[in-house]
């Protein structure tokens, strides 16, 4: 549950923005109760950016594969800076020409003289070295910026993982996505925020081709909170990775797909304890259609449906809830496609209408798709006794 008093953030966006760096914060901070709005230099609301997919397959220098279409809700040249309480920068390849837009470097500076929070995230910092902010502040980034941060002045702190981040009074810098948990939490903490409840240990059971956002943006805004978050996969083992595939809707009669990051396990699925954890979530995706038929996979839903934990699924993931037989009487939504499933469980449908809608029945927390996750997010937080307060 989520408690705020107006708190008002500005996200700055441009075409091939890291689509982490983007919307993790936007949906992580709408679910803790703040309003986000995304803008971009020469757009209005409705418009959308264009994302990138930066990971490191083990080449000299990160990849880059096409993300999701972000949907702008704002109008750049509408903003009230007055109306902010913080601005958030992404990284990716836009900072390189947001930079250099003298519109951008004022805008941001304004937000310095006022000393509001500004947390940026790796190429994002050349947005703060073109406005002028770092000279004598610490800062972190993606270590390739590094360089240009030294040229304008700035006290460098070479990043010891790619999850680093640095505070120097209202600036906040993280070197990459992977330091999100920590990097959301920092802000959150700027704009004043407190946050209770949060000493709950989640399980999460992923798949190959699960969706990109739908395992993300719950795994790092649950470990934002403070929470102990766990990803797990049959026939893996803590370190190693699932592939996830973006799905996005793009004017075809289904969604399209296109290769996601490949996301990290936390754990390992032999061996198991699920009885450890406090509460459950099931990404969507490709996944779900072969885990369902994961005799253990089913075994540690069971469990939790039983134990009446916390159970939160989004999208395709009720395939496996259908396949286990949980979802008898229940009340419950899902991606449309899947409304053969739900209904041949025997539990009664709820049409996600809008598609970001969630619903809560009892322990179940259940969505159709990934724009939805702030209600996701926000509703199982309400289940597990978490509050961010302003």
């Amino acid at each position: 549950m989520a408690q705020s008093k107006s708190k008002s953030v500005l996200l700055l966006c441009g075409d091939f923005m890291e689509d982490y760096e983007a919307m993790v914060p936007f949906q992580a901070l709408i679910a803790y109760g703040v309003s986000v709005d995304a803008v971009c230099p020469g757009k209005k609301a409705g418009d959308i950016c264009r994302t990138a997919i930066h990971d490191l397959l083990g080449h000299q220098t990160y990849s880059e594969s096409r993300g999701h279409n972000f949907t702008l809700n704002a109008t750049f040249d509408e903003i009230d800076i007055d109306k902010y309480d913080g601005l958030v920068l992404p990284g990716g390849r836009a900072p390189e020409y947001l930079a250099i837009n003298s519109s951008v470097q004022s805008l941001v500076r304004k937000f310095s003289d006022s000393r509001k929070p500004i947390a940026s995230v790796c190429h994002g910092q050349l947005i703060l070295a073109a406005a002028g902010l770092v000279r004598g502040r610490k800062c972190t980034a993606y270590p390739a910026v590094g360089p240009v941060l030294t040229a304008a002045g700035a006290s460098w702190i070479e990043p010891e993982s790619l999850a680093a981040c640095v505070v120097d009074g209202n600036i906040i810098t993280a070197a990459t996505y992977e330091g999100h948990p920590e990097f959301i939490q920092l802000f959150v903490k700027a704009l004043g925020g407190n946050i209770t409840g949060s000493d709950k240990r989640i399980l999460f059971l992923c798949g190959d081709y699960m969706e990109d956002y739908e395992v993300a943006v719950p795994f790092q805004s649950l470990k934002a909170l403070g929470c102990h978050v766990d990803a797990v996969c049959p026939k893996k083992k803590a370190g190693d990775s699932c592939p996830t595939a973006v799905h996005d809707f793009e004017g075809d009669q289904t969604y399209s797909e296109k290769p996601g990051h490949n996301f990290t396990l936390t754990a390992d699925f032999e061996g198991l304890d699920a009885s450890s954890y406090d509460a459950l979530v099931i990404p969507g995706g490709r996944a779900p259609e072969y885990l369902a038929l994961n005799a253990r996979v089913i075994a540690i839903v069971k469990e939790f449906m039983a134990a009446r934990k916390p159970v939160a699924s989004i999208c395709h993931g009720q395939q496996i809830l259908s396949a286990a037989g949980v979802l008898q009487g229940r009340k419950c939504t899902a991606y449309p496609a899947v409304k053969l499933n739900v209904e041949l469980s025997g539990a009664t449908w709820l049409e996600p209408d809008p598609i970001d809608r969630c619903f809560t029945d009892g322990n179940l927390v259940t969505g159709a798709a990934w724009p939805g996750h702030p209600q996701f997010i926000s509703q199982l937080m309400t289940l597990l006794g978490i509050q961010v307060a302003f």
